[in-house]
């Protein structure tokens, strides 16, 4: 299921990518690539790619970048700075509106240039790259009516879209089947009972041979087990008594004991050895595992709702239906359930709690019964029975379980999709400052002297932003801009911060003295 998933996503991934790189659409033959429309695409070159020049002249931070005049003091400082933020801040939006489609500014192109580098040299990288969304991958309006073959681009991008809705959707499914109980499956457990005879040796050196001895062997396998993980003959037992006779073997001697522990190894058979030469009778007594537990009925309750041996859910269930159908609940305390007289003789009481039924059954669940085998050891050498087979209905863990979980556990191929997804959406990045180089190439080329204005109009524009100047230097270096009606306000307004600046310093001065 999850090879089936992650191959689907992985194809749709590299045909995405195959498609932006080499132009190669679904079902065009190997080798083949989509003729190319419009201008030849090239980069712009050092006009409008490269860094900024700053204009030479302009004035160090600790003056004013307007009016070469010393600074003035810190609040005046922070004013003047939230002044030119918002300014910046309006500028940008004015640029964004009027600026024309596919006109590059100064800080454009090296933004996008810091975006393609390569994880290794940025660390903050790796950082914008979780932050990519589908709509990364979009190709813009303009780009498709240029490249009509791009819509098979789309067309997978919206097959890839349907394809991970239907994934996440499977995954949040098999999560809720999860959390719900699955019902057991029950199969043939194939129970194999052999012994061998070692007769005694007289010539042999050490004491084992010396002696006659028997082995016997119990072994066991699933039929028709199908799984890739087989689970071990001793897993489905709790545990594994073997009787032998007492008479020959002692009080003390004639039982063979394995109980599971938290730390039992788990193993494909078990073996016994004895000394002995004549037939020996046991009787092996097998505790299945159940898994949820399950418990016998007393003989009445078990009569009563025609169960012998199931879990507790499903007595309670039982005793559930039992009420509903006989109409014992309490017609007007609906929490109560009024005992008919087999009730009466299970419980000893004629009315009780449905909540209180849980707790009563604990003394009326037993253990389960074992599974009794009986067999001969035979050491007769004539005897060719000496293999004995029972089949034994288990219940075992649906296999499709192990397969949900491994398909929600599973990271197969989730680091070449992620790598592909990065190649796409890099693609896509370039696809884009190509076509705004090409913008840049048609526009110059239908009229280059009015494109140079606009772009130099833009530069500066731009130089400004970056370099925080207030005002039009160009015009204020000319005398005709001190002689507007405003000058005399400004100078006005001038002069009072000047003397109220001053004022605030002498009675600073003048406190700490007094002081």
């Amino acid at each position: 299921m999850e090879e089936t998933a992650g191959g689907a996503r992985k194809a749709t991934k590299s045909k995405l990518f195959e498609f932006l790189v080499h132009g190669v659409r679904p079902g065009m033959p190997s080798g083949a690539r989509m003729p190319h429309q419009g201008a030849p695409m090239g980069p712009p070159g050092p006009p409008y790619g490269g860094s900024p020049v700053v204009r030479p002249g302009l004035p160090s931070p600790v003056m004013e970048p307007s009016r070469k005049r010393p600074a003035p003091s810190q609040q005046v400082q922070q004013q003047q700075q939230q002044q030119q933020q918002q300014q910046q801040q309006q500028a940008v939006q004015n640029r964004a509106r009027k600026k024309p489609v596919g006109f590059p500014g100064a800080n454009e192109m090296p933004a996008r240039q810091m975006d393609m580098r390569e994880p290794q040299s940025d660390p903050t990288l790796g950082l914008n790259a979780k932050r990519r969304k589908m709509a990364d991958k979009i190709l813009p309006q303009r780009i498709r009516e240029l490249v009509p073959e791009s819509q098979a681009y789309m067309d997978l991008l919206a097959f890839e879209r349907k394809l991970d809705q239907t994934i996440m959707r499977k995954r949040v499914d098999i999560q809720e089947a999860l959390k719900r109980p699955m019902k057991q499956q029950k199969r043939k457990l194939r129970l194999y009972i052999s012994n061998t005879f070692n007769p005694a040796r007289p010539d042999a050196d050490d004491s084992d041979g010396s002696i006659a001895s028997w082995e016997l062997r119990v072994e066991g396998k699933l039929l028709d087990d199908s799984g890739k993980q087989k689970k071990k003959f001793s897993s489905f037992f709790k545990s594994l008594v073997i009787e032998l006779d007492k008479d020959l073997y002692g009080p003390d001697n004639h039982l063979v004991e394995w109980h599971r522990t938290p730390t039992t190894q788990e193993t494909d058979g078990f073996q016994v050895k004895r000394p002995g030469d004549v037939s020996v009778r046991c009787t092996l007594l097998l505790m299945l595992d159940y898994q949820p537990p399950q418990f016998k009925l007393d003989p009445r309750l078990a009569r009563l709702l025609g169960i012998h041996t199931q879990t507790r859910s499903c007595i309670i269930q039982a005793l559930w239906q039992y009420v509903k159908t006989n109409k014992l609940q309490d017609s007007h305390d609906k929490e109560y359930i009024n005992c008919d007289k087999y009730f009466q003789q299970i419980f000893d009481c004629p009315r009780l709690k449905f909540s209180e039924i849980p707790q009563r059954l604990t003394n009326l669940l037993l253990p389960p019964d074992p599974i009794v085998i009986n067999h001969v050891i035979s050491v007769d050498p004539n005897d060719q029975k000496k293999t004995a087979c029972y089949d034994i209905d288990v219940e075992v863990e649906d296999p499709l379980k192990g397969q949900m979980s491994s398909f929600l556990l599973s990271t197969a191929n989730q680091q070449e999709i992620a790598s592909l997804d990065n190649k796409i959406h890099e693609t896509i990045e370039s696809i884009n400052q190509l076509k705004i180089q090409r913008d840049f190439m048609l526009s110059f080329s239908r009229d280059p002297k009015g494109y140079i204005q606009d772009w130099l109009k833009s530069q500066s524009r731009d130089l400004k932003l970056m370099t925080d100047v207030v005002g039009n230097p160009e015009e204020e270096r000319r005398a005709e801009f001190y002689h507007e009606p405003w000058s005399q306000e400004a100078v006005s307004r001038y002069f009072y911060c000047k003397i109220q600046q001053r004022r605030q310093e002498l009675e600073q001065a003048l406190a700490v003295r007094n002081t």
